[in-house]
């Protein structure tokens, strides 16, 4: 007798015996119910959630604190158009995600199906690669391509629809080949010429300064960045998914001394090292570096390592495996002297900020609420942060040496806010052994705050502290000094109980006003093994150092 097995089932059998996944993030829906099938047949997690953003979000947010292509499932039509956000945003992240989506029946197509459109076009602009499976026996050899092509090269989101019509009907398996997960390893290699003027420029350098973004983090290259390091002696700075691939507290990381640092050293180093980064609107698109100062660029990408601004030396190729060619090419380098300048200098602009941290206040200062989380929860913790001001506050407040540890998910080129409480729950479900505090704006808290319900239902404690100035701040502040404060539009929030929200869907709430309430209802929240929010009000005038450069970017001269 022949054994058949169902379309639907063939996609949970090919992530769980092929990929090894273990978890999807998903909601359900009439079109897929063939796939959810398959995961309770082959024994595979699914997290399902209130909106498909937070989907896509949490799936994008797995591949970073796992090191694996995150999947997420949605239903077709308005499943799929809710999680567009979240695929344009791990697009201009480049994140490794895999977006399963249904469709509407084929047999159906042009009749006016239920939740037919054309989904192709939508999202062909914001994915890595986007197909359609029309053939039941194909679903592995698709499943395959999609997730060789989320990896490969310089990674990013892909998109699979998988109608109906090949969903619901039986095959017989021995005519469906099980494609086997790729194990081959390939790496690009720059010119060995191009290797030793990179490094004769490095060797060089009087003030040099390594920057490290989110192609560090997705190399994994921790080895060969801390042999890098070790040798040049060169202070450095990681950023977005690059923070963490060393500790914060390496003794030639820049995090002491946090944005102030950043700046200082990209405009009196006289050769910057940038690798897995790309000089955006935060560096004012190159414009920042002085003309004299050298660039040697590292980049998966080779359209990356000349972009908006022409690179001294531009090395090709997977970041770890570029440092590691370097390696044997760099002599011995001391730095210690410039390391000192630039942490003095930091130091002098610091001091007011210093103060704050150490300070008392009522009403309580941002930069303080973060200081005491990071005195009571530790750098042993993976910190997510989410909001304008509050990313600020976050980013120079919390250190950790954990990799991923302190992550700013609006900090990527979309600026996509309502990321940080997804994000937080794909980092507890993935470090379950590790303390995860959101660090949240009370704007971008509204996004998703649903999700509360799905951090209860599977029992995700993430401690959320919600930093609330009343306001988009970020924007107040922002309209304040091109509008003036009198003529604020769609700004303001007021006090809203968002831990009576939580508090409700069966989470645990806390509203704290002053700065003795801080530690304390910190401890309550963590020793109550729930999803926990604490409402802390500060001060609404405050703004952050990142406001004036915001304002800047968007300002037409």
């Amino acid at each position: 007798m022949t054994t058949t097995i169902l379309g639907g089932h063939l996609v949970g059998k090919y992530l769980k015996e092929v990929e090894k996944v273990d978890t999807v993030f998903c909601i359900s829906g009439g079109h897929i119910e063939a796939i959810l099938d398959s995961f309770t047949e082959y024994h595979i997690r699914t997290i399902d959630v209130r909106h498909e953003q937070a989907a896509a979000m949490m799936a994008h947010a797995w591949s970073i604190y796992t090191g694996r292509p995150g999947v997420c499932l949605v239903t077709a039509g308005p499943g799929f158009t809710n999680a567009i956000t979240g695929i344009a945003n791990a697009y201009l992240d480049n994140a490794p995600l895999v977006v399963l989506s249904g469709k509407h029946p084929l047999r159906d197509d042009l009749k006016g199906a239920l939740q037919e459109m054309n989904q192709m076009d939508v999202v062909k602009p914001i994915t890595k690669w986007a197909a359609t499976c029309y053939e039941t026996k194909r679903i592995p050899e698709y499943l395959a391509m999609a997730f060789r092509q989320a990896v490969e090269g310089r990674p990013g989101p892909v998109f699979l629809e998988l109608p109906p019509d090949i969903l619901n009907i039986r095959v017989p398996s021995d005519k469906v080949p099980m494609a086997t997960r790729m194990t081959r390893k390939y790496t690009v290699h720059p010119d060995d010429a191009d290797l030793k003027g990179a490094a004769e420029i490095i060797n060089a350098a009087k003030k040099p300064l390594f920057i490290g973004g989110s192609g560090v983090g997705l190399s994994c290259c921790c080895e060969a960045l801390s042999q890098f390091i070790d040798r040049s002696g060169i202070p450095f700075i990681l950023l977005n998914y690059g923070r963490g691939e060393l500790p914060d507290n390496h003794p030639l990381s820049l995090w002491d001394i946090g944005n102030v640092g950043i700046q200082l050293g990209i405009t009196q180093a006289d050769v910057i090292v940038a690798a897995g980064f790309r000089f955006n609107w935060l560096l004012q698109s190159g414009a920042i570096i002085p003309p004299g100062t050298k660039v040697v660029r590292i980049d998966i990408d080779p359209h990356e390592v000349d972009r908006n601004r022409v690179a001294d030396a531009g090395l090709v190729g997977d970041v770890s495996s570029v440092l590691r060619r370097l390696l044997p090419l760099i002599r011995r380098g001391d730095h210690d002297v410039w390391v000192k300048t630039l942490r003095a200098a930091s130091n002098a602009f610091l001091g007011t900020e210093l103060k704050l941290r150490e300070s008392p206040s009522s009403p309580i200062h941002p930069i303080r609420l973060a200081a005491q989380i990071r005195k009571f929860v530790g750098d042993d913790a993976v910190y997510v942060i989410d909001g304008g001001d509050t990313q600020y506050f976050g980013l120079t407040g919390f250190m950790s040496r954990e990799k991923a540890g302190v992550m700013a998910t609006a900090a990527g080129l979309l600026g996509c806010l309502g990321t940080g409480i997804p994000f937080a729950m794909a980092a507890k479900l993935a470090r379950p052994d590790k303390k995860v505090v959101l660090f949240n704006g009370d704007g971008s808290f509204g996004f998703n705050a649903m999700e509360f319900d799905t951090m209860v239902r599977h029992n995700i404690p993430v401690v959320c502290v919600v930093n609330n100035d009343q306001a988009w701040g970020m924007i107040k502040h922002s309209q304040e000094l091109s509008i003036g404060p009198s003529r604020l539009q769609c700004c303001e929030l007021g006090v809203r109980p968002y831990e009576k929200m939580v508090e409700g869907l069966g989470g645990y709430g806390e509203l704290v006003t002053k700065d003795e309430e801080i530690i304390p209802a910190l401890k309550r929240a963590f020793e109550s093994g729930k999803p926990a929010c604490l409402n802390v009000l500060t001060d609404p005038t405050v703004t952050s150092p990142a406001t004036p450069l915001f304002y800047q970017s968007l300002k037409m001269d």
